[in-house]
């Protein structure tokens, strides 16, 4: 799937979303689209991969595993 990006420089490209991500950190995108719409960095909540990863327990699959009855 590809991202339609606005780099700083008014530019606009389609990307994929690794490529996005390495942007982002990078600072040369103003805006990128979503399904709801234009996304402005700077200015909207972004979803975090590498800065602060989730660790702690993974409570789907307690919750998984709970719902098996045994038989």
């Amino acid at each position: 799937m590809l991202i339609r990006v606005k780099y700083v420089d008014e530019r606009f490209d389609m990307v994929r979303p690794e490529i996005l991500d390495r942007l982002l950190q990078a600072g040369k995108v103003r805006e990128f689209q979503r399904s709801d719409g234009w996304v402005i960095p700077s200015a909207d909540n972004l979803r975090c991969t590498s800065r602060n990863p989730y660790t702690g327990p993974d409570r789907r699959t307690r919750r998984t595993e709970e719902r098996r009855v045994p038989g």
